[in-house]
């Protein structure tokens, strides 16, 4: 298991931002500051750390920077400096003002083990309200080329990328501040190329407001470009003759804030995290947009030499990651996905022309959010509750506890309540078919299980046709990711499934969301809180002493298996590369957030062993024997951004295929 736990190995690389205090026009000074913080860096196997725009002499020197002494110290700073990185792993981008020929560029050079990989320009220089830029600098926009350093040619140019040769996905693009808040910056273009972190060396005088624009425009860009956007404002030493400067450094991943320093820092300030250059590969790869038409970017190879050891991991990996631990957040997706369901259901009811929506009610999760979404459907479209028709179909092994939830739902909802007993229809096909059990023994196979599941069902169609009505399908999204449904005639089917797109930890949250905001019905929230609370069981299976028939003891926690379905289904993410993160996410019950009303008792942890038992039955059930379940499943809405199981929209796959590489590659590397 060499590497398992290594972040490199498993696709992550440790970027930083760092903002420090700067002498002005003391160049050698600052950059001696600049290899302190790089030395921290390399300690802490940083791939790579961006600083301040023009940080080695200051932003602030305005005619200044025309001056010999302040130009001749710069360089001959920045070459120390480069020649000092030559033991050190971390790739700095540093701002330097450099003259190539007769005119002089506001610049970023790129250094690694004792060498300058290239110099990127500026490419927009700004020259409204306090910025006097092209008083000093000349635009970089459209060069190319190189320039000599220390004797040496060194790429230079807006049209550079550096890329780790032993890294894969680790390739750095450069712009400078202003270029971020132009129309078309140029880390869109260095994106396309293949820059997966982008690195912004910024002065930015702060004014009120100012730091919620740079926070957005970052936020913006990482999502737009699909990388890591990683910025470095100026702040102490810059001189305030009439700006002020904050300091800010941040880094953004596809949209997400990752890390981000306080403002107005007293000395040094370094903020790091762990990018998943994974996740942006696979994302980039479903959009088909990257990677075409930048035959003009030029490359620059380096080796980063990053470690194999177990270095941790600087970031948040969520348990459930199709649920927000934060509160805010996780009301606004239970509303969100809620809504989605009930205007999904009253389109369809209009479209069928149904009279009636007719639904199974077990006292479970799944059926009693279904039946939520179908009372408050009916209010919508202006119907009587009593269209909604209710049955609770008591089998074999039906629990009194659970039948009662079902009818106390039932009323508190104001729904035609109806009790229908499939047992005698059951015995009887049981016989028909030459079960054991019609003789009296205690066979309880998948025939005497799907027998009471087929029935179920097929008393709900026949009874749609009866009464005018169509059938609400209750199965969620975690249950056919694992084939857990009856195919055909049984919970598979239905003529419209609110609940497709619905992964089970998601339906928890909704329902204690319900019960506290919902406003469905006096008697509703307490019913809801014990349905919420209750074991998980298809109560197909009598109890003979065995105790309750418990679905997470026969496919796994729920919990595990669908933080697997996430990663899966949105990012095509490999099996150990899921252990990897799950141990990460489920390891240490005392790491993290839950989320927001989750249950003490059920705050447990899980260890690698566990996990990947877990992970190997989620392999075995989704990629060999449920496809065709899933192929022919019926119509329901998307709720979630991590995927749906449609065939017509976010997964089509081979019903015939098989599990053997998944498992192959699990085994392979998470041996222990």
């Amino acid at each position: 298991m060499t590497g398992f736990r290594s972040l490199y190995h498993q696709g992550f690389a440790r970027i930083a931002a760092c903002t420090l205090p700067v002498s002005l026009a003391e160049a050698q000074v600052n950059a001696e500051r600049v290899l302190e913080v790089l030395r921290d860096c390399d300690r802490q196997r940083v791939a790579a750390v961006v600083f301040p725009e023009l940080g080695l002499t200051g932003y602030t020197l305005d005619d200044l920077r025309f001056q010999d002494v302040v130009l001749e110290e710069a360089r001959s700073a920045l070459i120390w400096l480069a020649e000092q990185t030559a033991s050190l792993m971390s790739v700095a981008v540093v701002g330097v003002p450099l003259c190539r020929g007769d005119l002089l560029y506001n610049c970023a050079a790129v250094l690694h083990r004792g060498r300058i990989l290239g110099v990127v320009p500026k490419s927009y220089l700004p020259r409204y309200r306090e910025f006097y830029e092209p008083r000093q600098f000349t635009s970089g926009l459209g060069t190319t080329g190189s320039i000599r350093i220390d004797g040496t040619e060194v790429p230079f140019g807006a049209d550079l990328l550096f890329a780790a040769e032993d890294q894969t996905g680790l390739t750095l693009g450069v712009e400078i501040c202003e270029d971020l808040w132009v129309a078309n910056p140029p880390s869109g273009r260095l994106a396309q190329a293949g820059a997966s972190i982008i690195l912004n060396p910024s002065a930015s005088p702060v004014t009120i407001g100012r730091t919620d624009d740079r926070s957005l425009l970052c936020q913006a860009q990482s999502m737009r470009t699909l990388t890591a956007y990683v910025y470095a404002a100026a702040g102490e030493g810059e001189s305030t003759t009439d700006l002020a400067w904050d300091g800010q450094v941040s880094i953004h991943e596809n949209g997400r804030l990752l890390a981000q320093s306080d403002r107005f820092p007293q000395g040094e300030r370094l903020v790091v995290a762990d990018v998943d250059l994974d996740l942006l590969r696979q994302e980039r790869l479903r959009t088909g947009q990257f990677g075409v038409g930048c035959e003009s970017i030029r490359t620059i190879g380096f080796e980063l030499g990053a470690p194999v050891e177990d270095l941790g991991l600087k970031r948040d990996v969520p348990r459930f990651p199709f649920v927000p631990s934060d509160m805010k957040t996780l009301a606004r997706d239970c509303y969100e996905a809620w809504t989605i369901q009930v205007s999904a259901l009253c389109q369809r009811l209009k479209a069928s022309g149904a009279q009636r929506a007719v639904i199974g009610v077990s006292g479970g999760l799944d059926s009693t959010l279904a039946l939520l979404v179908a009372a408050r459907a009916a209010d919508e479209l202006g119907w009587p509750r009593t269209h909604v028709l209710a049955y609770t179909m008591p089998g074999f092994a039906t629990g009194t506890e659970s039948r009662g939830l079902a009818h106390a739902l039932m009323d508190a909802l104001g729904v035609e309540s109806n009790e229908l007993d499939i047992r005698p229809a059951a015995e009887t096909m049981l016989e028909g078919i030459g079960h054991p059990y019609a003789e009296g023994k205690p066979v309880h196979d998948i025939t005497f299980e799907n027998v009471q599941a087929g029935l179920r069902t097929d008393f709900l169609f026949r009874l749609a046709n009866h009464r005018n009505g169509i059938v609400i399908g209750t199965g969620d999204l975690s249950e056919l990711a694992l084939g857990w449904c009856t195919y055909g005639v049984g919970d598979q089917m239905s003529h419209y499934n609110v609940n497709a797109g619905m992964p089970k930890t998601l339906i928890q949250h909704v329902i204690r969301w319900l019960a506290r905001e919902g406003e469905l019905g006096a008697g509703t929230a307490d019913v809801l809180e014990k349905i919420v609370s209750a074991e998980i069981s298809p109560e197909l299976v009598p109890d003979t002493g065995q105790g309750i028939q418990s679905t997470e003891q026969r496919i796994g926690p729920y919990a595990l298996q669908d933080f697997t379905l996430f990663y899966v289904l949105r990012y095509g993410f490999r099996p150990s590369r899921i252990a990897f993160l799950a141990e990460k996410a489920w390891g240490d019950v005392t790491m993290g957030s839950w989320p927001a009303h989750y249950p003490e008792d059920r705050r447990i942890s899980y260890d690698l062993a566990e996990i990947c038992h877990w992970l190997e039955v989620f392999i075995l059930r989704f990629f060999g024997t449920s496809q065709f379940k899933r192929s022919a499943m019926p119509n329901g809405p998307k709720i979630v951004a991590g995927g749906s199981l449609s065939p017509r929209g976010d997964w089509r796959a081979p019903s015939d295929s098989n599990a053997r590489s998944w498992l192959k590659e699990l085994k392979q590397n998470t041996a222990m």
